[in-house]
């Protein structure tokens, strides 16, 4: 399956996608760990992010869409399960890019696994975190730059058919029940 996870910080993306790889044996596709995997073994791309990386800006996304590709084409070549993407794409830029680059390696998406949750129940979520950095101010600010720039993906990917709506609020595992049902559906 390849699967992208999509839904505003805090709405329990990440909580899930180590069950998901338990069970489905999925392995999660994370930008920033391909970044520090091309830095570290000193690639052409790693050697391009570096600068950027060093001085704490964004990499530009050329490089970014460079690597995802070569991280995939891995995953294929080891004949993986497919892959599940949490925190890319984040524009419709990024998911045009993205769908030429996954049909140019002929990988192309089976869904599109969106977690539906209230923006205030995330406030409240990521306030108990406790971090440094999760003040309520910068938290709402998180939202309205996901509302601006990553909502627009729903639509995007319900118009091609890939969207699957889950309910993230509940437990844990009752998220998960939710989550295999869609799955199980596709597998």
């Amino acid at each position: 399956m390849r699967i992208v996870l999509l839904g505003a910080p805090g709405s329990g993306k990440g909580t899930q996608t180590d069950a998901i790889t338990e069970r489905y044996g999925i392995p999660t596709v994370a930008t920033g760990d391909l970044l520090r995997a091309e830095v570290a073994a000193n690639t052409e791309l790693g050697q391009q992010a570096k600068p950027y990386m060093d001085a704490g800006d964004l990499v530009p996304f050329d490089i970014v869409l460079g690597m995802i590709e070569n991280g995939l084409k891995k995953l294929a070549e080891a004949n993986s399960n497919g892959f599940m993407m949490d925190g890319f794409p984040r524009d419709l830029a990024q998911a045009e890019a993205l769908d030429q680059l996954l049909d140019k390696i002929n990988q192309p998406l089976d869904l599109v696994l969106f977690f539906e949750v209230d923006y205030e129940e995330i406030v409240g979520r990521l306030l108990g975190r406790g971090r440094a950095d999760d003040n309520e101010e910068t938290i709402r600010n998180r939202l309205r730059v996901y509302e601006e720039k990553t909502a627009p993906l729903i639509e995007y990917y319900t118009r091609k058919g890939l969207l699957r709506k889950v309910k993230g609020t509940g437990t844990i595992d009752a998220i998960g029940e939710r989550i295999r049902a869609v799955l199980d559906e596709i597998a």
